[in-house]
């Protein structure tokens, strides 16, 4: 029976090489959901399969990976509305409502 370690570092491998494979054939965006996604699982796998082995370059090379990789997707969703594109929720409180609840507009920009 195979090591399981082994199986996770090659679907990790194999996660990372998909995303990187599929922008170099212009069939992915590195900014699409899919890329950032198969990234930060791969190398996430893999830079936990790298501390457990103490493999401290490896470690390094995966773990700032995954990193980038996690940010980036952290920076998608945080500029989901300041208008790159999409619809921007602004909340407003008016004084003087009488139910004291939010008014909530959507501005296209």
């Amino acid at each position: 029976m195979a090591d399981p370690s082994q199986i996770i570092q090659v679907v990790g491998a194999l996660l990372v090489l998909a995303g990187f494979a599929a922008v170099q054939a212009n069939r992915m965006s590195p900014t699409q959901w899919s890329y950032l996604w198969l990234n930060a699982l791969g190398s996430s796998a893999l830079a936990v399969l790298a501390w457990l082995g103490r493999d401290w370059g490896f470690l390094l090379l995966e773990g700032v990976w995954a990193l980038v990789s996690w940010w980036s997707m952290g920076r998608k969703v945080a500029h989901r509305g300041d208008g790159r594109g999409h619809a921007t929720v602004q909340e407003d409180t008016t004084e003087g409502q009488a139910d004291g609840h939010r008014e909530r507009s959507v501005h296209r920009q």
